[in-house]
């Protein structure tokens, strides 16, 4: 009797193999490259604003949702507390943001938009306007490609929960 062959864990990838250890045919250095060079368009069209590109998701979190734990936040953003504080800290100094313990729980921090923070919210209206204007795509373009990033992230987030 002859024994059968495991099927393997994942099935091959199409092409010859070498194909997919060039650099080019990596999806992860892809999305690291267009991260960068959103991060140049948004260094530019964030000037104005005197922000930096993680300070900006922090104020469009808060806009979104108002005040919130530093844990909640770092939740939306992604971001653990360590690289969220020295943020939150250059926030406050520049008087756009408040933090303070929370009545209910102490060991809890609560961040809230300043009124300076909340008007800042009218001279950002521009900025997804240019940033749209920048990739030279159409608005259903980007709302399709934001959707199927958000099922990319969900299914990487699932294989590492599950050892990949």
């Amino acid at each position: 009797m002859t024994a059968t062959p495991n099927p393997p864990a994942t099935p091959p990838l199409p092409g010859a193999a070498d194909d997919w250890l060039r650099l080019d045919q990596q999806i992860c250095f892809g999305l690291h490259a267009a991260s960068r060079a959103f991060n140049g368009v948004y260094r530019v069209v964030l000037k104005d604003l005197g922000l930096t590109y993680p300070q900006y998701l922090v104020m469009l979190v808060l806009w979104e949702h108002g005040t919130l734990p530093v844990k909640k936040l770092g939740e939306h953003l992604r971001l653990d507390s360590g690289t969220l504080s020295p943020l939150l800290k250059r926030l406050e100094t520049a008087g756009l943001v408040s933090r303070e313990r929370s009545a209910r729980d102490e060991r809890s921090v609560e961040v809230r938009p300043t009124e300076e923070g909340t008007a800042l919210r009218e001279r950002a209206r521009e900025v997804p306007r240019r940033i749209l204007a920048a990739t030279g795509f159409e608005g259903d373009e980007v709302r399709s490609l934001s959707a199927r990033l958000h099922e990319l992230t969900t299914a990487l987030d699932r294989a590492a929960a599950s050892g990949a």
